[in-house]
Order: C-alpha cells, then sequence, then structure tokens
C-alpha cells in the first residue's frame, strides 16, 4: 500500500512537482513535470465532505444529516473547500439579516449565529 501524496515541501512549505511516474507491473518509468489535481491539494476532512456533499447531490439538508452538523456549519466547509481549490470568494449568501431571521425561526442556535456573522 502506497503513502498518500504530499503536495508541499516539509522544509520550506512550497507546492511539489511529481517528476516521475512508475508502471507497478512492467516496471515502466517516464520522468517529466506532471500536475496535480486541484483536489490533491484538499485535506481528508474536505474530501470527506465533498464525497458526502456529491452523494447528497449538492441537499443541504441531507448533508446535514450525514454529518450531524447545522446548515451554517455545511455551508462553512463549503466555502472552505471552494477557496482551497482556488476558486474566487464571493461574500457569504448567509447576509447578517438572513442569520438573524434564521435564528428567529429556530433554525439555527445563538452560537450558531454569531460564528456565522463574525466570518462574514
Amino acid at each position: 500500500m502506497g503513502y498518500q501524496i504530499i503536495t508541499n515541501c516539509p522544509v520550506c512549505n512550497e507546492v511539489l512537482k511529481i517528476t516521475k511516474l512508475q508502471c507497478t507491473h512492467c516496471h515502466t518509468t517516464i520522468e517529466n513535470e506532471f500536475e496535480l489535481s486541484k483536489f490533491a491539494t484538499l485535506s481528508q476532512e474536505q474530501l470527506y465532505f465533498i464525497e458526502v456533499f456529491l452523494k447528497s447531490r449538492g441537499n443541504i439538508k441531507e448533508v446535514e444529516k450525514e454529518l450531524g452538523v447545522s446548515y451554517p456549519t455545511v455551508r462553512g466547509k463549503l466555502n472552505e473547500v471552494v477557496s482551497a481549490l482556488g476558486f474566487a470568494d464571493k461574500k457569504s449568501d448567509l447576509d447578517d439579516k438572513n442569520v438573524i431571521d434564521m435564528l428567529d425561526k429556530g433554525e439555527i442556535s445563538l452560537d450558531e449565529a454569531l460564528k456565522t456573522i463574525k466570518k462574514n
């Protein structure tokens, strides 16, 4: 069994490049500069979140149930993954008024509301 690929240098923390590929069957070796997928740079937790999100077909309510977390937590994890993949950060679609409305309806706790407002 192989090791999980590392994407950053353990000495200087710069991005590593893959320069060698080898076939385990015939031992053919190819050397060049190969690029990693953006997904290779995600943490195990982020990859698991993506798996759950895709399995749920983007249904946040189902993601909440599977992970046992609240709506703002799912949104936060999604925003974290989007940012980690290098996509432009958009202003959170949960503005302060929406958060207060959700709190008023009992959809989120006071702690979750405060955390979400602080992130905005």
